[in-house]
């Protein structure tokens, strides 16, 4: 991160702060979505990082230390967001998550998103870009 503190300073001064963050991540369908999940983990260094998917999800692997909370997807989107919920209970230590959604769909999203804002905890939607990790 990058604060310009021009304004209290005659010359543009910046302080770079090194933002460590916890990484949740929905793994579910989509073609590539999971190498965009792979390289948020692989790049980024997080305090700690949950994913988020269906039993098919569990295939997935990343050296990293990782916790995978197993969701049953094919329920509504009511029932999925008290899953989520309950499994997510205690796991998150901050006030704000970096939250990759770039695997799954609209379903999936809004009950990772109402979950997590239940808890509660912030959002900051994370992506992996040719220029590194972006916060949105």
């Amino acid at each position: 991160m990058l604060i310009n503190l021009s304004s209290f300073y005659k010359e543009p001064k910046y302080v770079y702060l090194k933002i460590k963050m916890e990484l949740v991540a929905l793994l579910s369908t989509g073609k590539g979505t999971w190498g965009q999940v792979a390289g948020l983990i692989n790049r980024g260094e997080w305090d700690n990082i949950i994913l988020i998917g269906s039993e098919f999800a569990e295939k997935f692997t990343t050296e990293k230390k990782h916790e995978f909370l197993r969701v049953n997807t094919s329920q509504g989107i009511v029932e999925l967001k008290k899953e989520i919920l309950e499994k997510l209970q205690g796991k998150i230590q901050g006030t704000e998550v970096a939250l990759s959604i770039a695997s799954g769909e609209g379903k999936e999203h809004m009950a990772l998103i109402s979950a997590l804002l239940s808890l509660p905890a912030g959002v900051r939607f994370v992506v992996l870009t040719q220029e590194g990790i972006v916060y949105l």
